[in-house]
């Protein structure tokens, strides 16, 4: 079962490919609504090789488990010759609900906004399996319109001016 995502987000791709890697962003997604906090000291960044277990709870009071991220990445060219990076998450459920899920894989492709690479085309795909995913994905699909919206209205803060020249 999957769930997608496609939008244009107010910051450039490079903005929103630094943001997948730093941990505090990503916690920030699903805030206030969900809290991660991590199991073990999260590196600055997430680079591909890092398997980090966090805990996930509703508004950090309903425990939710804990949740394996585990993390690769990929470079490819789209049909126009654009740049896209792809940050994937294979990790897996390890308590609660969604560890009754035996597939847990969600990437998330940044390119820059066609006509507009001060912008970017942010595109979100979770894909679950398992018996349980027919009766978990409502739930994971009203997650991830959360975060669309959070993403949306974050973005413009993932930029930063650059260095004064010397």
């Amino acid at each position: 079962m999957r769930i997608l995502l496609k939008f244009v987000i107010d910051c450039d791709a490079d903005a929103a490919w630094r943001a997948l890697h730093s941990p505090a962003a990503v916690a920030e997604l699903y805030g206030p609504l969900m809290r991660m906090e991590p199991l073990a000291e999260l590196p600055p960044t997430f680079a591909p090789g890092t398997d980090a277990p966090v805990e996930l709870s509703v508004a950090g009071i309903i425990p939710m488990g804990r949740q394996l991220i585990s993390v690769s990445e990929k470079r490819l060219t789209d049909a126009s010759g654009a740049p896209v990076r792809i940050f994937r998450d294979s990790g897996i459920p390890l308590t609660g609900p969604l560890a009754s899920l035996d597939v847990w894989d969600h990437q998330m492709a940044v390119s820059p906004a066609a006509g507009d690479p001060t912008r970017t085309l942010w595109r979100d795909r979770l894909v679950i399996g398992g018996p349980t995913a027919p009766l978990l994905w409502p739930s994971l699909w009203a997650a991830w319109q959360w975060r669309g919206v959070r993403i949306r209205a974050l973005a413009p803060t993932w930029a930063h001016d650059p260095e004064p020249a010397a």
